[in-house]
């Protein structure tokens, strides 16, 4: 199993820092590998390192703007360079099981969104989830409740975007989950 983990190229407070090596370090423990966007700054090489420290499976999928930029990880065993952005995403899509996000700015929004939308398209039948580390997480979701509030958004999307706190309650979501395409298909009631 291998999981996409979008996450920021700014490190973050120290706590951040600190869950998510943790959580990478327990992916990799758990035999779960880990797939994100190459770089070696911020939480992207917190997490890279981390994975790598304890013995897990590391794919990194990086444009090679940011190649040239010199921000990809020197340490990978495997890392895979695209022509752009929107590459990136399809490869780390195409190569992983699960998709989560952990703290970061708008390309990790931009990443988490655009994963769970494939998800409610029938693009894919992957998990989508958030690590909601020290609460980061909450006012997203808020304003996600206040969507399906409005009408924006059924219910039973935001549903199935996963809110987990550890790696162990990831791999267990991903394990019991089941795709709720199939009731998407009816309006809720």
């Amino acid at each position: 199993m291998r999981i996409a983990v979008f996450t920021g190229s700014q490190a973050g407070p120290p706590a951040h820092q600190q869950a998510a090596a943790t959580f990478a370090a327990d992916l990799a423990r758990a035999g779960a590998g880990v797939v994100y966007g190459g770089g070696h700054v911020g939480l992207m090489g917190v997490v890279a390192d981390a994975a790598l420290a304890a013995g897990g499976e590391v794919v990194g999928v990086i444009p090679q703007h940011l190649v040239d930029d010199e921000l990809a990880h020197p340490g990978l065993p495997r890392l895979e360079v695209v022509a752009d952005m929107h590459e990136r995403k399809a490869r780390m899509a195409e190569l992983s099981d699960a998709f989560v996000a952990l703290p970061g700015a708008a390309g990790t929004l931009e990443e988490l969104f655009e994963a769970w939308t494939w998800g409610m398209l029938g693009l894919h039948a992957k998990p989508t989830l958030l690590l909601d580390v020290d609460g980061f997480w909450q006012p997203l979701l808020a304003q996600l409740r206040r969507m399906v509030d409005d009408g924006y958004l059924d219910a039973r999307r935001l549903d199935a975007l996963g809110v987990v706190h550890s790696a162990e309650e990831l791999l267990a979501f991903v394990a019991g989950y089941e795709h709720p395409a199939r009731k998407w298909t009816q309006p809720a009631r």
